[in-house]
């Protein structure tokens, strides 16, 4: 049985940045505390995220890291997920989204954390990789009227 969000982030603590730290102090923070994104949380919800995609877009455009502001670059009102799903649920808004990291809430909308694709690297991948060739398997079965592509057009 895959384990829920909230079980495969429940021994990371919560660590955010705010709007008005430099973007060097988040990636100094990032750095120490091995993070690869930094939620921005105000009023007890997550108002934005900054992750190590978006340093390496800035220092490719030259920002300035000392003078530039969380609330400047982040990405504002990121996408969420409760705790109580599974990690393919997750997954999904990942790849659809093309992004790496989901902020968590509990059912309350209370910030939990923040799993990452880097998340799926443990036993869920192993569920994952099942339910895939579930799919797969029922794709098959539905498409099974249709001949083959042989690479000829007509």
């Amino acid at each position: 049985m895959s384990r829920t969000i909230s079980e495969i982030i429940a021994n990371d603590p919560l660590i955010s940045g705010t709007r008005d730290m430099t973007v060097r102090a988040a990636c100094q923070l990032m750095w120490e505390k091995r993070l690869s994104g930094l939620p921005i949380i105000e009023k007890d919800k997550f108002v934005g995220i900054f992750t190590e995609r978006d340093a390496m877009k800035m220092l490719a455009n030259k920002v300035d890291f000392d003078k530039t502001k969380m609330g400047d670059v982040m990405i504002t009102d990121p996408v969420t997920v409760r705790g109580g799903l599974t990690l393919g649920f997750a997954l999904i808004q990942m790849v659809e989204g093309d992004f790496s990291h989901v902020c968590v809430v509990d059912d309350n909308g209370k910030p939990l954390g923040m799993v990452t694709a880097r998340d799926a690297m443990g036993r869920d991948i192993v569920k994952l990789e099942y339910d895939m060739g579930r799919i797969g398997a029922l794709s098959k079965l539905r498409y099974t009227n249709h001949l083959p592509y042989d690479g000829e057009s007509d």
